[in-house]
């Protein structure tokens, strides 16, 4: 009888060292299964900001709205990202979820700016809004222009003040 309380006792300490040893197995697989989403996500956002820089730059509308696919392509990939990032963070299995938070966060940002690039593309070039913008955001070489030709006469008019 004492002989056998000592053997399922012995037992369950087995037992519960193999789960104990399953159970970090599972936690390092897991753990390296955030690890190498995480450097994906890092990887998009590379990615993500290059092609949004081209957005910017593009010389021409077909331009701006291939590059804008390719950014479109891009956020989808980040949001399924961020899809799992958000079950790891409801999930009991990860104790520290601050840096899981953080680049939930670092994606929700991108696709704020995402939404900012497909509003203005969609924003009709004759539309209120769109000419409004038009004249708000000149083209370079159009302000220097137009700051040039603001000059000219002004130089000339304080140029004749200062001959009387």
């Amino acid at each position: 009888s004492d002989h056998s309380q000592r053997r399922r006792a012995l037992g369950q300490v087995d037992l519960w060292r193999f789960r104990r040893q399953v159970n970090m197995a599972d936690r390092r697989k897991l753990q390296s299964e955030i690890d190498r989403t995480m450097k994906k996500i890092d990887e998009g956002m590379d990615v993500f900001e290059r092609i949004f820089q081209k957005v910017e730059n593009a010389e021409t509308k077909e331009h701006k709205e291939k590059y804008e696919s390719d950014l479109k392509k891009e956020i989808k990939k980040l949001q399924r990202f961020r899809d799992q990032v958000k079950q790891w963070t409801a999930s009991n299995d990860v104790k520290d979820k601050t840096v899981l938070l953080e680049y939930r966060k670092k994606i929700e940002i991108e696709m704020e700016r995402f939404k900012v690039v497909e509003k203005e593309t969609k924003t009709k070039a004759f539309s209120k809004e769109g000419l409004a913008a038009a004249r708000l955001a000149k083209d370079p070489k159009e302000k220097a222009k137009d700051d040039a030709k603001e000059w000219i006469p002004n130089a000339m008019g304080a140029m004749k003040e200062s001959d009387q």
